[in-house]
């Protein structure tokens, strides 16, 4: 009998943000917090500015979930849950930036050239204040929390 469930090892989970931005660091705290609970059960990746290095983060995954910092106008803390791999999921949350490829192109772009993973989820948690130099706001670090916890429910039904 042929198994067709992929080893868990092939589970990336992906913060990205800026450290040093206030809440456009949710998602690598985000992505910390999963390592530390998750352990070696799933490859945890904090990347910093990634732009179209973001296809290569995610190439030979099986399952891959993005965490990063949203702009869509909500409220700030408010957790977006999106399936990139059921089709393109807009920049209606996630901003463009001027200077560098964002999330949103880097998967469409992944998309477009056939190496998007099989399943890719994105959290994207609503940001405040993204100056430099600020501390995470307290909506968004109890949503980061909640990402956290889901993220963990998301793997272990993987391993289920």
């Amino acid at each position: 009998m042929k198994n067709d469930r992929p080893p868990s090892s092939l589970i990336r989970v992906i913060g990205l943000g800026n450290g040093l931005r206030g809440d456009d660091a949710a998602g690598l705290l985000a992505a910390r917090q999963v390592r530390q609970i998750i352990g070696g059960r799933a490859e945890v990746i904090e990347a910093e500015m990634a732009g179209v290095d973001l296809i290569e983060l995610m190439k030979s995954a099986y399952a891959v979930i993005l965490i990063d910092a949203a702009r869509s106008g909500q409220a700030s803390g408010t957790v977006h849950r999106l399936d990139a791999s059921a089709g393109p999921i807009g920049c209606q949350i996630f901003p463009r930036s001027s200077h560098a490829i964002g999330m949103v192109d880097a998967l469409e772009l992944a998309r477009a050239m056939g190496v998007l993973p099989p399943k890719v989820i994105v959290y994207g948690i609503e940001a405040g204040n993204t100056e430099a130099g600020q501390p995470l706001s307290s909506p968004v670090a109890k949503a980061v929390d909640q990402v956290v916890d889901q993220v963990i429910q998301e793997c272990e039904a993987h391993y289920a």
